[in-house]
């Protein structure tokens, strides 16, 4: 597990650790009240080699596993879940699927610029009506004269409207067929359509409760034409590659949750011990020590149950049942720990230019991202063999 680290993953978080403390810690509240994504920063993570790393070399990345890039996760949530998730989602839901399905053409044309930081993607999956429910997809793509034509919309999708963002990954109904009981099959396949394409439009950045310098937009295709050769993968297999992309990539958002409890934890352990009630640190008062043990034990449950995860994935077994495990013991020790963070802090607390109050913000979302808390039950109790009854 956490303690199974390289020499080189130490240097890595470490490295990573200074590099939020110093550079994005500092610069959070300001793009936080701008709403915009710190491109100056994602610049600087492109340079240290964040987004390749669990890429081969000969496609602009580091050749590292996956691990590394949950250990470089987790130290930038710490002090901005906004720039964690922008390189979690870079990776995870934009590169990751072009790595895993492309073509050689596909990966040469896209993959070294994602891997460099000097471009972002995303994964346009969820509808207004469709998401974990695929079968819901309306967004369709037909294939006309050697081009496929796609009409429909998709929501919440992350870097998917930034200056930087390259193309989205879109699912879409490419046909359909009947099964023995009369019902219909939708076959759903992924296509490539690339920033700028005539009829593809970005609709302008959600007013989020948190993560506001997150890049995500509501987006929009009408007659959007982009060559055959776009197609991402096998026809009819686009949403089956998701749930393997999306498998690999909650165990990274898992690393994501983990650092944010662990930042709340630092914060109020420092509060703690600097803040002084009636003559002394409120650190001393039994209730404030029994919540900062509570925090503790959840962020060492978290780690724990992440890099387990990360570490099976990197091994090459069955993993799907441990990332659903991290993805929901991390969420809710994010919410919890910003939750008494935040009381611990009281009055200050509740004030937008404290951390704290960030990750209290930020943290909901943690238990909706990337399958939300009850879908990560229904995966465990289906992997218990208890699939009846449950949705």
């Amino acid at each position: 597990m956490i303690d199974q680290l390289t020499d080189e993953q130490r240097r890595l978080r470490d490295q990573v650790r200074e590099f939020a403390d110093e550079v994005v810690a500092p610069a959070a509240y300001e793009y936080d009240t701008r709403r915009e994504l710190p491109y100056d920063i994602i610049a600087t993570m492109g340079e240290m080699g964040l987004f390749g790393l669990p890429f081969p070399e000969e496609y602009g990345g580091q050749g590292k596993d996956y691990v590394s890039l949950c250990l470089a996760v987790e130290q930038l949530a710490r002090a901005d879940q906004s720039i964690a998730v922008t390189l979690e989602a870079g990776v995870g839901l934009g590169a990751m699927p072009i790595f895993r399905r492309g073509t050689e053409a596909q990966k040469k044309e896209w993959l070294p610029a994602l891997a460099r930081g000097e471009a972002l993607a995303g994964f346009a999956l969820t509808e207004a009506g469709a998401g974990s429910d695929a079968g819901s997809t309306r967004t369709t793509a037909r294939l006309e004269d050697g081009e496929w034509v796609v009409d429909g919309s998709k929501q919440f999708i992350t870097n998917s409207g930034s200056a930087i963002t390259s193309l989205v990954t879109v699912t879409a109904v490419t046909g359909e067929s009947r099964r023995p009981d009369g019902t219909v099959k939708k076959e759903l396949s992924a296509i490539i359509v690339p920033s700028g394409t005539p009829g593809f439009t970005v609709g302008p950045s959600y007013d989020k409760v948190g993560w506001h310098t997150s890049d995500t937009h509501p987006l929009e295709f009408d007659g959007v034409r982009v060559p055959e050769e776009n197609l991402l993968g096998e026809r009819g297999r686009g949403y089956a590659d998701f749930l393997t992309y999306l498998d690999e990539g909650r165990v990274a958002f898992a690393a994501l949750c983990t650092g944010a409890a662990q930042g709340c934890l630092e914060e109020a352990m420092r509060w703690a011990h600097g803040r002084h009630v009636f003559g002394r640190p409120i650190g001393t008062n039994q209730h404030i020590g029994f919540t900062l043990a509570r925090m503790q034990a959840r962020v060492h449950a978290a780690r724990l149950a992440t890099y387990e995860a990360a570490h099976k994935i990197v091994a090459g077994v069955p993993f799907k049942m441990d990332a659903s495990i991290a993805k929901l013991v991390s969420s809710e020790a994010a919410m919890a720990n910003a939750r008494d963070a935040s009381q611990i802090f009281g009055g200050y607390g509740f004030l937008n230019e404290n951390p704290v109050a960030r990750h209290y913000r930020d943290a909901k979302v943690l238990e909706v991202g990337e399958g939300t808390t009850e879908v990560q039950l229904m995966i465990i109790a289906r992997e218990l063999g208890f699939a009846e009854g449950v949705a």
